[in-house]
């Protein structure tokens, strides 16, 4: 344990460091993308839309996620999560 939790901190912060823009890709980057990411990034305003859509939709989906995992609101006597709760198989 002791040996894994300087191995994963180093692990964090050189992938961090290698994620970062080189100089030539953060030329060819827009201005708030800059340094963020390596490539030549959006090559128009349709791929600015397809990311706000796929961040709209996960988050709409983590928050679903989120709010079945802590509430998930079901109350019937013979649902399938007593079996685990109540260690009976029939629910009885």
């Amino acid at each position: 344990m002791k040996i894994r939790i300087p191995f994963l901190i180093s692990v964090a912060l050189l992938g961090r460091a290698g994620a970062l823009a080189c100089e030539l890709c953060e030329a060819q980057q827009p201005k708030i993308l800059r340094g963020l990411t390596h490539g030549a990034g959006p090559q128009g305003s349709f791929d600015y839309v397809i990311v706000a859509v796929t961040v709209a939709i996960v988050l709409f989906a983590l928050g679903y996620a989120i709010k079945y995992v802590v509430h998930p609101g079901e109350q019937e006597a013979n649902h399938i999560k007593r079996i685990i709760l109540t260690g009976n198989s029939h629910g009885s």
